[in-house]
């Protein structure tokens, strides 16, 4: 499915595709970015499928804070949901090393080449590989990821996530959906 535009718009339709898939490819792990525990709240389902929600690191965007409310975090896990607030893999410290001297880093050409194929599939990578660090997912295993652009959700992607220290095996399957770049 390509979305003819980005964004929350798509929120809906990317959660029952992915859903979907998960029941069809009996997959058992969907990662999900979400900041404010709004997308997550809509992939509660029967399946008992594993649910990672993956949201932005703490000090994002205000320095010593988290974007997620603690009530929300708290109804997440009350829900089964597995919460997951990390240092995020493909900008982190050398965020840090670029803003100050300048220059674009390995790790950020990782992102800017995931991000050709739209922001959405470089977010899908990014939290599955968080999520196996974490130890939140089995290794070499397929999941879904659910990603967006900006708010909401609008890709997901049907990946076996590597660790970080071998990032580069992660394998994209599938694109379920995905905003047409035109």
């Amino acid at each position: 499915m390509y979305f003819n535009s980005t964004g929350k718009a798509n929120t809906k339709e990317t959660i029952t595709l992915a859903l979907k898939t998960a029941r069809e490819k009996n997959i058992d792990y969907i990662i999900v970015a979400s900041s404010s525990g709004d997308t997550c709240k809509l992939l509660i389902n029967p399946d008992n499928t594993n649910i990672i929600c993956v949201t932005h690191a703490h000090g994002y965007p205000e320095e010593g804070k988290s974007e997620m409310l603690s009530e929300v975090r708290y109804e997440l896990t009350n829900l089964g949901i597995k919460v997951l607030t990390t240092t995020h893999v493909l900008s982190g410290a050398e965020r840090c090393i670029s803003k100050s001297f300048g220059g674009v880093y390995p790790v950020e050409i990782i992102a800017h080449t995931l991000r050709m194929l739209g922001q959405g599939t470089k977010v899908c990578v990014e939290i599955s590989v968080m999520a196996l660090d974490a130890g939140l997912i089995p290794y070499g295993k397929p999941v879904i990821a659910i990603g967006g652009s900006g708010e909401g959700a609008d890709t997901a992607l049907i990946l076996t996530p590597s660790h970080a220290s071998s990032i580069f095996k992660t394998k994209v399957h599938e694109i379920i959906c995905k905003p047409s770049l035109y």
